[in-house]
């Protein structure tokens, strides 16, 4: 079975086998370099032993050995006791029964190890401290201060000798001192006498100092205390080190210090000090040193047995750790090898409960264990390939739900899901957008619950009714049905939709709705009826004005002077009504005509400001009741477009800004402003034309379908000029735009812009 194992499996493997070999390697170089310090240490400690100089050169090493070693032994064991509780903690499986096997052999390490070290604790501090009498130590400390007066007391006699002497040098004077120098030095068996002056100054001298350039002069407090006090005497050289090789006694001399006392009360003489320097016998200095050296050796040792002591004892407690570091590791080694394929096995179900399917570690051992290692790889390779082949189909699916979701997003189409009861299950953008309401606020509620869609909601509720029956009747697959929402009376609603609606089951019960926005459409439709029904009009309409209107002017012109002056007058009157009203309905005539038989379009370079400039000449001050201010853009280039039909736009957009500007002078007190613009538009692809005034602007009901015939918010007219516009704007594939001007949140007019192609565009 092994030998068909996958390669996913022995991939895993192999990191596994190579930290298994490197901890085994790192264990086994850790044992043997701490043994061999444990070794090295032994050693050391039984050379200090019977050497005392090498115990004093390597006293710092084996301490800070042992400490380097006991504290590495505290924390490799401290590191095994921490994963043991970790484990424990986290429950891993077979952690008890390496704490068992831990404390097992910890124990039968730990037990005869303690037992062992308080025997030899007690043997190694009751033996060092016997190895110092303290009758030694009091002879050694006798002759040291024997050896300490013996020096007093010659330090002191030649002290009073130098103030003998200098009473001889009173009345000497500073030019004869150096003979009774040398008197004194033979007097007094010297090597040296000089004589110095208050200020430090050499006067005179005897002996070896003659020979020096500048012999070593007293200080300043020596010469203030001779002065106050008494003559001093201090012993030198005893503290120096003999040459190396050479076992003979430093040259120790007695150097004294006195004042040498003026006869008579002569304060303004300076002081002068004498001193004699005496060497001290070679058997007395030598014995001095031999006693103090020997005193010295004896408290070294004696501050050194502490340190003898705690190093045994620090050897005996390393070999302490060592053994319970020893029977600690044996037991986890041992424990590991026990539990790790029930470890291993345990960490894999583990994963696999929460669903991680990675290849696991396996045993290349050839015991049951093993095998069953072996095993539980290959099945988890197995459910991993499995799982893997799921979510590559959930990865799929997704991408297809997260395709349908952007189409959805992306469709101007209204696409809403409603379970049986009609509550909303999800909506797409575009059902917000056609419905004008907050769809997605309220999905998981009624469709009818949606503020303003109550009445759509019951329909398109009792729509899918009637067609669960008519399936079953007629196995039809969906319905279709038109709605027209927030429609009044006269169907001007500022809110009016014309929807047209498709129903059809879906699986489980669910209900899909998606519907479609033909307000445009209808609009669209409207207009070419109106159109329609103007030719017909300006056809049946304008055949009998003609005759009508000459038969008036006849009658006047038979009957005028021949009635009397009443008559007259009734008949003038009511012959100017008949052609007035006659004129007025072919106006009216021609408008429907001209919006029935529009021509086509003779797309031409125009240049639009030219134009401009032309009808504003009809629009002067003389001519319009309202002013028209233009702002026209040189840079503008020639348009592609009509100029007849160009002309008639302007003419048109005019003509009703004029109307709205004067309606708002009469009716707000307004004043009256009508601008007229054209601008090169940023992008350099399209000329502006925009025409701006001060009227009432449009009513929102009006202005979202103010383009269509008959529709106008003044008490004259047809409601064709906007129409005629947009019919116009539509042949040149200009984009027209309408809406109110609002200045600080109040209407103060209507704009109209127009943009048009440029002549060289091909579009």
């Amino acid at each position: 079975m092994s030998s068909k194992n996958p390669s996913p499996r022995d991939g895993a493997a192999s990191p596994a086998a190579r930290r298994t070999r490197a901890a085994r390697w790192a264990v086994g170089v850790g044992v043997a370099l701490i043994a061999a310090i444990g070794l090295v240490l032994i050693f050391l400690l039984a050379q200090a032993t019977n050497n005392r100089a090498l115990y004093e050169q390597n006293y710092a090493r084996l301490f800070g050995l042992n400490v380097v070693v006991a504290a590495l032994l505290v924390l490799v064991i401290g590191w095994v006791a921490f994963r043991l509780l970790r484990r424990l903690q986290q429950g891993k499986f077979g952690s008890r029964l390496l704490i068992k096997l831990a404390a097992i052999f910890a124990l039968v390490g730990v037990v005869p190890g303690a037992l062992v070290y308080v025997v030899s604790y007690q043997f190694v501090a009751r033996s060092i401290e016997s190895w110092f009498d303290v009758k030694v130590e009091g002879a050694l400390d006798a002759g040291l201060n024997l050896g300490r007066a013996t020096l007093d007391s010659l330090s002191d006699e030649l002290a009073s000798k130098a103030r003998v002497a200098s009473s001889q040098l009173a009345e000497v004077p500073d030019a004869s001192a150096g003979l009774m120098l040398e008197r004194i030095r033979d007097q007094l068996g010297a090597s040296d006498v000089v004589l110095w002056t208050g200020a430090g100054q050499l006067v005179s001298s005897a002996g070896a100092s003659r020979f020096q350039l500048s012999p070593e002069r007293p200080t300043q407090q020596q010469l203030r205390q001779v002065r106050a006090d008494r003559p001093m005497a201090h012993i030198e050289g005893l503290d120096e080190v003999p040459a190396p090789g050479t076992n003979a006694p430093p040259a120790a001399t007695i150097r004294a210090l006195a004042l040498v006392q003026r006869p008579g009360f002569d304060f303004n003489t300076e002081p002068r000090y004498l001193q004699v320097t005496q060497p001290l016998p070679p058997a007395v200095v030598a014995n001095a040193l031999a006693v103090q050296e020997a005193n010295r050796e004896y408290q070294e040792r004696a501050l050194a047995r502490e340190g003898l002591r705690r190093m045994y004892i620090g050897t005996l407690t390393l070999s302490l750790f060592l053994a319970v570091f020893g029977a600690v590791l044996l037991a986890v080694l041992f424990g590991t090898q026990l539990a790790r394929p029930l470890l291993v096995l345990a960490d894999g179900v583990r994963q696999v409960a929460a669903g991680d399917l990675r290849p696991t570690a396996v045993l290349q051992g050839r015991d049951e264990l093993g095998g069953l290692t072996r095993s539980f790889a290959v099945m988890t390779q197995q459910l991993s390939d499995a799982r893997g082949a799921v979510e590559k189909t959930m990865g799929q699916l997704d991408a297809a739900r997260a395709n349908l979701q952007t189409i959805l997003d992306n469709l101007t189409s209204g696409v809403i899901v409603l379970d049986a009861n009609g509550t909303m299950l999800s909506t797409n953008p575009g059902a917000t957008r056609v419905l004008r309401a907050p769809l997605a606020a309220f999905e998981g509620r009624l469709l009818s619950d949606v503020p303003g869609l109550t009445e759509f909601g019951q329909d398109v509720q009792q729509q899918f009714e009637d067609f669960q029956v008519e399936r079953l009747q007629h196995g039809l697959d969906h319905w279709q049905h038109a709605f027209e929402l927030h429609a009044s009376g006269n169907g001007l609603s500022q809110d009016a939709i014309n929807l047209v609606a498709r129903g059809a089951e879906l699986p489980g019960a669910a209900r899909l709705l998606v519907f479609d926005d033909i307000s445009e459409i209808v609009s669209a439709q409207r207009a070419q009826a109106w159109g329609e029904v103007a030719r017909r009009l300006a056809h049946e309409i304008k055949n009998p004005l003609t005759p009508i209107q000459l038969s008036a002017e006849r009658l006047e012109m038979k009957l005028s002077g021949k009635v009397d002056a009443p008559e007259q007058a009734i008949l003038t009157k009511s012959v100017k009504t008949i052609v007035d009203q006659v004129d007025a309905m072919k106006r009216l005539v021609n408008e429907f005509r001209d919006y029935a038989r529009l021509p086509a379009a003779d797309l031409k370079a125009v240049d639009l400001n030219a134009l401009v400039g032309d009808v504003l000449q009809l629009y002067g001050a003389e001519n319009a009741p309202i002013a028209v201010f233009s702002e026209l853009d040189p840079r503008c280039p020639t348009i592609r477009g009509d100029a007849q039909q160009i002309r008639q736009i302007i003419h048109n957009l005019l003509q009703n800004a004029q109307d709205a500007a004067e309606a708002a002078v009469h009716s707000l007190g307004r004043a009256g402003e009508i601008s007229i613009r054209t601008r090169l538009s940023d992008s350099g692809q399209r000329v502006r034309l925009t025409v701006q005034d001060s009227g009432p602007g449009f009513a929102e009901n009006i202005l979202k379908r103010a383009f269509e015939p008959y529709v106008t918010t003044k008490t004259k007219g047809t409601g064709l000029g906007l129409a005629v516009v947009k019919k116009i704007a539509d042949e040149h594939g200009a984009r027209i735009e309408l809406s109110n001007r609002v200045v600080e949140g109040a209407v103060a007019g209507a704009q109209v812009s127009l943009s048009f192609a440029l002549a060289g565009d091909p579009q």
